[in-house]
């Protein structure tokens, strides 16, 4: 509305806020638009043809002209609205992946938005399973129906549901009905989620085309499948589903530790090769004196086994038999020396 006393046609042919709000920041002052910031409006609008409309309009605007004050002011105001818009779908996301990781059956029946709701209604998604479906389908009307049950009025059809899709679609006669079995299906859904091993969107996927087909039966009059049919059909499914997730986990698993027996590998050699790197330099400070020590202990060693040779001690390393033996040969030749001493003297004393 701002800018628009200045550049009112462009409101015709952009009626988003988010882009709007880029096209202000981006064109400010209209008078000074030209064929050179074709590109950057194209960018923008992502079409071509609005990017010529848009600078065509701006050549013969009824526009009035536009202070830079003013200017300075818009352009810092559509940054504010920008940055708000961007900080809302990066919230947008983040609850989508949030709840399809927590409760994926409920947020593909009935959305991300109204599960969350639900979810924070009751406080958490065990408390949202325990409940009946009678109260899932009134969560979030309790004013309404207390007030209904003191003045004994006509109690609420739906609360936090009715911002579904479904209640919407269907008819006004038909809204408190197709209420009640979306509640059904979300209390199913929702305990699904919370007691699973592995939660998979495959039953809020068949809910949901129940739901579908519950609305269709309303409207036509064509009758439904069986909830037994469905039910089958949902668990067939969903085992070959958490057979693949139970097969990439395996695998992630298996790489990690993968990477794990590396990153161990990796420290143990590097702390090895710090102890070498520590022990290099201890072993040149120290080994000259362990050298010297070394040859002071081979010295007494080798005068020790000359004082053995000496001594006579060898023999004891001998065994007994040779021992004896050794000792008759001895005597014999002592005898033998006695004898040529006793021949020789006798000789010359005759």
């Amino acid at each position: 509305e701002w800018y628009g006393y200045h550049f009112p046609e462009l409101i015709k042919i952009v009626s988003e806020n988010y882009t709007y709000c880029r096209l202000a920041k981006f064109i400010g002052n209209r008078k000074e638009l030209s064929e050179e910031s074709l590109e950057g409006l194209e960018e923008i609008v992502m079409d071509s043809a609005k990017a010529q409309a848009i600078l065509d309009a701006s050549r013969s605007s009824m526009g009035m002209d536009i202070s830079p004050l003013d200017l300075i002011n818009i352009e810092s105001f559509s940054s504010r609205v920008i940055s708000l818009s961007e900080y809302r779908k990066s919230l947008q996301e983040y609850l989508r992946s949030k709840m399809s990781q927590v409760a994926p059956s409920l947020s593909a029946l009935i959305g991300e938005v109204v599960g969350a709701r639900l979810i924070s209604h009751a406080g958490s998604l065990t408390n949202l399973a325990k409940y009946p479906a009678s109260t899932v389908q009134i969560l979030g009307a309790e004013k309404a129906l207390f007030r209904a049950l003191k003045t004994r009025g006509n109690t609420p059809k739906y609360g936090l549901i009715f911002h579904s899709t479904f209640i919407g679609r269907a008819a006004a006669k038909n809204k408190g009905r197709i209420s009640r079995y979306l509640a059904n299906k979300c209390t199913i859904a929702s305990r699904i989620d919370c007691f699973s091993e592995v939660p998979t969107s495959v039953f809020g996927d068949k809910l949901r085309e129940q739901v579908e087909e519950r609305l269709a039966f309303y409207e036509t009059g064509e009758p439904p499948r069986k909830n037994l049919e469905v039910m089958k059909e949902a668990v067939a499914e969903a085992s070959e589903v958490v057979a693949e997730v139970k097969r990439k986990q395996e695998k992630k698993e298996k790489k990690r530790k993968k990477r794990e027996k590396r990153r161990l590998g990796a420290l143990a050699a590097a702390a090895e090769e710090m102890e070498n790197s520590v022990q290099e330099p201890e072993e040149n400070d120290v080994g000259p004196k362990k050298k010297k020590k070394k040859k002071k202990q081979q010295e007494p060693e080798a005068e020790s086994e000359q004082e053995v040779e000496e001594n006579g001690l060898e023999e004891e390393a001998l065994p007994k038999k040779k021992r004896k033996v050794m000792a008759e040969a001895d005597q014999e030749e002592e005898k033998k020396k006695k004898k040529k001493k006793k021949v020789a003297r006798d000789s010359e004393e005759d």
